[in-house]
């Protein structure tokens, strides 16, 4: 553990009727190997009680305003860097000590890593830009390597929301995130006002969190939209704080709603949503547009200093061990995998089958990751569909791949 990676660190979870997800992202929690940080979650009654008798800081919230709900964290966090993560992630164990190394550099006000998707594999989000239109664009880093880079007016350095830290001084200083952001964009208008004075964002390909996508009142579990009002509103409150003064707007809305029900559509086509639906769904977008036209712009006066003291988290760096079986074996593996969890060890469980199935990841609320997959399937999308390798070497190779992300012992179980 590095000096740099020891520094004191807030994370601040977000989690409003969902305390199953939040159940399960603590569990992860439980297991990060950064020796000096505190937990704060931000919920319902429901979300609150999931925490059970786990040493967090615990702020009752209960409104449909993730931007308020952050601000509540920030205010009692008392860590020199505050980190987010949403309800629905898992971290790898390394995240937070990785996330947290860049800021021994006085410069770097904020830090985002890498999200994989469902299948706990692809990636969901890299390294990416935002305009003042709100669009996103690639950003091509050493994905290898924490690299530095500064935002400009107008051309910000992205953070994802459920994977994003930022120097609490910087932030309160500039008034936390903006409540007129209720679901949408909140965290990219932030990156806008911090690139507005040139302020500097590490990229930290190896910080990883796995980000699944909970269902909601505005999300199906396949991210599905169920009501896109408040995009609709979120985006209009952003041109109005970001677009350039006098720029005609008509055509980036006329963009946004072609986009929308093409994506809408993409879900219809795969089964996700009912023809009927598309309209009424699109038609909820066009409707927020107007009412983001007219919500108060706020003034973001700084925040004041931690509210509470320090309450260090008890997780420590702890062993790993990767146990692996064929399929037909798995409820005993799981079993075994379970009680090792339940010992202390970071498990890892690879189920193979000898098929060319496509590999997925999972972390199991029981408290280890489970890879379940192919002998000789894919576990990187970019890797070939097929390939001839042996069980043992498949997961000798396996092991290999994860020690990059989570503790593993010399030889597998």
């Amino acid at each position: 553990m590095t000096q740099a990676a020891a520094a004191r660190c807030s994370v601040i979870i977000v989690s409003r009727h969902r305390p199953q997800h939040l159940t399960r992202c603590l569990a992860g929690i439980a297991q990060l190997d950064h020796p000096d940080f505190e937990v704060i979650v931000v919920a319902d009654a429901a979300g609150l009680a999931a925490t059970g008798d786990l040493p967090v800081k615990r702020v009752a919230f209960d409104q449909a305003n993730i931007s308020a709900a952050r601000n509540a964290g920030l205010q009692v966090a008392a860590g020199a860097v505050v980190a987010f993560i949403d309800d629905d992630a898992v971290p790898e164990p390394t995240w937070l000590s990785r996330l947290c190394a860049p800021f021994s550099d006085p410069a770097v006000a904020a830090a985002a890593g890498f999200v994989r998707g469902r299948n706990g594999l692809s990636f969901q989000w890299k390294a990416r830009t935002a305009d003042a239109l709100g669009h996103s664009a690639p950003l091509a880093v050493d994905e290898t390597a924490t690299t530095l880079h500064r935002g400009q007016p107008g051309r910000a350095i992205r953070t994802e929301g459920t994977n994003c830290a930022f120097r609490r001084d910087v932030l309160a200083r500039m008034g936390g995130f903006d409540p007129a952001f209720r679901f949408f964009l909140d965290e990219t208008d932030v990156n806008l006002r911090l690139a507005a004075t040139g302020q500097i964002t590490a990229i930290v390909p190896g910080a990883q969190v796995h980000h699944g996508f909970a269902p909601s009142v505005i999300r199906a579990s396949d991210r599905a939209p169920r009501d896109l009002h408040e995009i609709g509103a979120s985006t209009a409150v952003f041109w109005r704080k970001h677009a350039a003064p006098g720029m005609d707007l008509s055509l980036a809305e006329r963009a946004l709603i072609a986009s929308e029900r093409a994506r809408l559509i993409r879900h219809m086509v795969s089964g996700g949503l009912e023809p009927r639906e598309v309209p009424q769904i699109l038609r909820s977008l066009q409707d927020g547009l107007p009412d983001g036209r007219v919500r108060p712009l706020n003034t973001l006066p700084p925040l004041p200093g931690p509210a509470a003291p320090f309450l260090r988290f008890p997780a420590t760096a702890r062993p790993g061990r990767v146990i692996a079986g064929r399929i037909w074996q798995a409820r005993a593996l799981r079993r075994a995998a379970a009680h090792a969890a339940a010992e202390g060890a970071i498990v890892t469980l690879i189920l193979l089958e000898p098929s060319a199935r496509p590999h997925r990841m999972r972390f199991d609320p029981a408290g280890y990751w489970e890879q379940r997959g192919g002998i000789w399937g894919p576990a990187d999308r970019q890797e070939p569909r097929l390939r001839m390798i042996g069980f043992g070497a498949r997961i000798r190779q396996e092991t290999a791949r994860i020690a990059a992300l989570r503790p593993v012992q010399a030889k597998p179980a």
